[in-house]
């Protein structure tokens, strides 16, 4: 893979216009497919899909910065604006599958997992670095739907975020820093319907965001992984593996505990319904790639008919 800055970059940067570069990845990418995972819902004030670009904000060390990616052939152009423009730039790869190594992953075990790995070669696993932003959306994404999670998400980052730079499609924000989280109050919580279990997760999990991150990302396996994000009071195995994936782009994590998701494999593998243990079941000829399967199986489309109206959305404001 290259990745080639365009000549006065530095200069640019310095005066506020944007920087670009070229990725071109050692592997084919699907931008849509591994980039665009990360976005939290068609109001998701960090990301942005824009006909074929894909906007998307980060909280850098040197201030806010936003990110345009779309593709041309095999190469990927990212253009980025803000202070944080090359540090944006800098994260291009890992956020599209630069880091993410298939070796030992054998679709052949199913004829669904080998036909869908023949026509989606360009799925990578992203991996975004940020730790704490995916666990302080995973926690808000706990025990509810997710179009009320999206909705929580969208309000919380817009008031509490800060607004990102450059020529978006709409306003856009980075996601809070963990002390901005921390001194999110009470009654702003409550008004985007999160429950005081979560809200009190995020808030104790961002006291010690640091330390938490630098042991995550130092962690070699899984099962250090979980038990680095676990021994937070209120985070359990399901958020920690939707931050594992998010962050890491961890290829083996699995959402335990996910209210659809053992249905989903279930019905994609055998054409019925299972349960966590029976999905771990049917998962476990790819030990090391579990998560892989996961997203050829969303890939496909293959899903279970519905059978019933979806789960509505409980509105505890009021209470």
């Amino acid at each position: 893979m290259t990745l080639t800055a365009d000549a006065g970059a530095a200069d640019a940067a310095s005066r506020g216009a944007p920087r670009e570069t070229v990725y071109r990845p050692a592997a084919p990418v699907d931008l849509r497919a591994t980039v665009g995972m990360l976005r939290r819902g068609p109001g998701d004030p960090t990301m942005v899909f824009d006909g074929p670009v894909i906007w998307r904000t980060l909280r850098t060390p040197l201030g806010p910065a936003a990110l345009a990616l779309r593709a041309r052939g095999a190469e990927i152009i990212a253009t980025a604006w803000g202070d944080g423009a090359e540090h944006a730039l800098d994260s291009v790869p890992e956020l599209c599958g630069a880091n993410d190594d298939p070796t030992g992953f054998d679709p052949s075990h199913h004829p669904l997992i080998a036909d869908v790995a023949r026509r989606s070669v360009g799925i990578r696993l992203a991996r975004t670095g940020v730790v704490f932003d995916a666990l302080a959306c995973a926690i808000i994404e706990q025990k509810v739907t997710g179009l009320e999670a999206f909705r929580a998400w969208r309000q919380l980052v817009t008031k509490f975020g800060e607004r990102a730079p450059g020529p978006t499609p709409r306003p856009m924000y980075t996601a809070p820093t963990a002390a901005q989280w921390r001194r999110i109050p009470s009654w702003d919580w409550h008004r985007v319907a999160v429950q005081p279990p979560q809200s009190k997760t995020v808030v104790r999990a961002a006291e010690r965001a640091e330390s938490v991150s630098r042991a995550l990302l130092a962690a070699p396996t899984g099962e250090e992984r979980d038990r680095v994000l676990t021994s937070l009071p209120g985070v359990g195995i399901w958020t920690s593996a939707e931050t594992r994936i998010r962050a890491l782009g961890d290829p083996d994590a699995v959402s335990v505990g996910d209210y659809h998701l053992a249905h989903q494999v279930g019905y994609a593998l055998t054409g019925h319904r299972t349960d966590d243990d029976g999905m771990l079941e049917l998962l476990a000829p790819w030990a090391g790639h579990r998560q892989r399967v996961i997203r050829l199986i969303f890939a496909s489309r293959v899903s279970e008919p519905r059978r019933g109206p979806r789960l509505s959305p409980e509105d505890h404001r009021s209470r």
